[in-house]
């Protein structure tokens, strides 16, 4: 699943201008918006009424309601509906792994006549769900979160999280120039498989230069071998939930096997933040954190010098093009296609840095405040 590198240059380079492309439409993070409050767990509703023609039920389903990612999806989401004519329902498991409550979600949503579903998938284990709504008529858009395997959803509208690892393992390979890598990685679970998890840390030992044996697979690659710039050690591969708690703790396991790690790769920056708070318990202040989400917090940190580089993504863009693409299909309109070359719609990726690295694409914190989590 490796990608040649002459393909992996190009697509970052359309990544990286399609991102800067952005600043100037998309909403800057934190704003507020009008319609349902969801609590983790809970769903709500919102109508709408601005565009021509019958109006039309959509489920947006998250994994959590807490997570500042799927908030700013879910209020980009919310947003939109008005101009889009879309009666749009709200919910959310309770937490990362919680696959029951987004299966109650989808049973509601059949169950409602709903138009549509918008979902981030939390695992394999929401598949049979996701393809019984189908089959009921409704046209399912995964968001962020491509499922396994990705036709069990229409179509996916997402990061391109190979790339996103692939960008921030190139980032710390420049970086370390030539010194030996010792590598934690804080993943998502270590109990459920889920693309994201295994896209992001295989793409970011593809970045490094670490041959992964299987790409769907993580921590099945050598323990020991040499990366891009020398030599490299895995010292081990954590869950974190994707959750700061979670990040620490899975630090603190990492640390006990090593107090010699001097690379970080974190599923996501609240995970980055529990890990540097690890890392500062044990007095090391000079590992190199690398990232995957790019919201208006993680672009703060990149700012204050926590985080090294984060790949910064787009869930507003996804919720609000998801959207419009089911009332439109609802209407009678043409369904979405896939990026040509890749097996979903891609929605943009950019490196955020401070500390560049020749041959790498990337903005700065400057830069990516403005686009945070448009």
């Amino acid at each position: 699943m490796k990608i040649p590198s002459s393909t992996s240059a190009a697509r970052r380079l359309v990544a990286v201008a399609g991102a800067l492309g952005l600043a100037a439409s998309l909403a800057a993070c934190g704003e507020g918006t009008s319609g349902s409050t969801t609590s983790a767990g809970a769903s709500g509703s919102a109508s709408a009424g601005g565009a021509g023609g019958e109006a039309v039920g959509v489920t947006l389903i998250t994994k959590d309601s807490s997570n500042a990612f799927f908030v700013a999806m879910q209020e980009g989401a919310k947003k939109d509906a008005a101009a889009q004519n879309v009666n749009l329902t709200v919910a959310s498991g309770k937490e990362e792994g919680d696959d029951a409550g987004q299966i109650t979600a989808i049973e509601d949503a059949i169950a409602r006549g709903d138009k549509g579903i918008l979902i981030t998938p939390m695992s394999t284990g929401v598949n049979a769900a996701m393809e019984k709504a189908r089959a009921e008529g409704l046209f399912v858009i995964a968001l962020d979160t491509p499922p396994d395997p990705p036709e069990t959803v229409d179509i996916t509208f997402a990061t391109d999280n190979r790339l996103a690892g692939q960008l921030i393992g190139k980032w710390a390979a420049g970086q370390l120039a030539g010194k030996k890598a010792t590598i934690a990685l804080l993943d998502l679970f270590d109990d459920k498989i889920v693309s994201v998890d295994y896209d992001r840390d295989q793409g970011f030992l593809e970045g490094m230069g670490i041959d992964v044996k299987d790409g769907k697979v993580n921590a099945d690659e050598d323990e020991t071998g040499t990366y891009s710039g020398g030599d490299y050690q895995i010292v081990c591969n954590e869950a974190s939930n994707g959750a700061e708690d979670g990040g620490r703790t899975g630090m603190e396991n990492c640390l006990s096997k090593s107090t010699d790690i001097n690379v970080v790769y974190t599923i996501n920056e609240p995970a980055a933040v529990g890990a540097k708070a690890a890392l500062d318990a044990a007095g090391i202040t000079d590992a190199i954190i690398v990232s995957v989400d790019g919201g208006c917090a993680g672009v703060g940190e990149v700012k204050s010098g926590v985080i090294g580089a984060t790949a910064q993504q787009y869930p507003l863009k996804m919720a609000t093009l998801g959207m419009e693409a089911i009332a439109k299909i609802a209407r009678g309109g043409e369904k979405p296609q896939t990026t040509e070359g890749l097996d979903f719609f891609n929605t943009g990726v950019a490196l955020v840095t401070d500390k560049p690295v020749d041959g790498v694409e990337s903005i700065t914190s400057d830069e990516g405040s403005k686009i945070c989590w448009g």
